[in-house]
């Protein structure tokens, strides 16, 4: 288990260690847990002095987006981009935020990228109480998200201006990852905008009017990005279709076109194969033109079956 922790008082900050940081008066405590096993469990129950609902909410495996309410305090699960590679069902990394009075518990399992920036808001003082850090742990993932939403829809854009019936298979490919990606984090996107309405109107006296404008417009932004991810899952479905009907008349052509490659071999076949047999009488077997008249004969019948596919333009896409 590692973490960090800051004290905000009357405009200083100090970082001190974890256990120093409990039960101070000031204007933020903000004790943050980077873990993945029990340890975490047992010093929130045993320093912290936290209730165990609490502790099983902020330590749970799998999370969503929520916003509940703890009498004067809220426990807050939100969701951010991450620099470990997560699995696609599961993309986005998790901080659960317990904010009550001037203190805030936050705890990843995961590396999440929005942590750095806020660290930095709290350095240089512009982060003063629990609203502040809340919303400024909102805005940052949400700033994160948005250009990663816009990146795939660009990529949605590339593969639909590039849509061919001789690029179906490799199309198919990546509209498929661009889906996924959309799916993955539309399912969190929907619930975490709920989570940040819901927070923006709980009746708290830690939350400003400030930052219940800016949790609002980090809902907003979320509600939008669930929205183009939306618009993106359902154009690439389309696409999807429209590649797949490509491969098919793409297979249907090459199979058209075996055979019609069979139908002019099927006359030569037999001609061959009936002065092939080794019976007597075969007429002209003794000439010494037989052989190339036989030839010559089935040059004539192989161009004339092809020119009447091409007449009936059977070689047409």
């Amino acid at each position: 288990m590692s973490g960090f922790a800051y004290i905000v008082h009357d405009g200083k900050v100090d970082q001190p260690i974890l256990k120093e940081a409990l039960g101070k008066d000031a204007g933020l405590s903000w004790i943050h847990l980077t873990t993945n096993d029990e340890r975490a469990q047992v010093w929130l129950s045993g320093e912290a002095r936290l209730d165990q609902p609490v502790i099983d909410a902020l330590t749970a495996t799998e999370t969503r987006p929520r916003c509940d309410m703890f009498g004067p305090a809220a426990l807050v699960n939100l969701r951010g981009m991450s620099s470990e590679t997560l699995d696609s069902s599961d993309p986005l990394a998790s901080i659960r935020m317990y904010a009550h009075g001037g203190c805030v518990f936050s705890v990843t399992r995961k590396p999440l990228n929005a942590i750095q920036p806020v660290r930095k808001l709290v350095e240089d003082g512009k982060v003063l109480d629990p609203g502040d850090l809340i919303a400024a742990i909102a805005q940052a993932i949400t700033e994160e998200l948005d250009p990663m939403v816009a990146e795939l829809g660009d990529s949605l854009d590339d593969c639909e201006e590039q849509i061919s019936k001789h690029r179906a298979f490799d199309l198919r490919r990546m509209v498929n990852a661009t889906r996924v990606k959309a799916i993955g984090l539309r399912r969190f996107l929907y619930p975490q905008r709920a989570a940040l309405e819901k927070l923006a109107g709980l009746p708290v006296e830690w939350l400003a009017d400030d930052d219940r404008l800016h949790l609002t417009a980090a809902a907003d932004r979320a509600a939008r990005m669930a929205e183009e991810l939306e618009s993106i899952r359902e154009r690439a479905a389309l696409t999807h279709e429209t590649l797949t009907d490509l491969r098919s008349e793409l297979i249907d052509q090459r199979s058209l076109t075996i055979a019609v490659v069979a139908m002019v071999f099927l006359p030569l076949t037999f001609l061959t194969g009936l002065l092939g047999m080794n019976v007597a009488g075969i007429p002209y077997a003794h000439e010494p033109w037989a052989f190339a008249g036989v030839v010559a004969v089935c040059v004539v019948t192989a161009v004339a079956i092809a020119g009447y596919f091409l007449w009936r333009h059977w070689f047409e896409g």
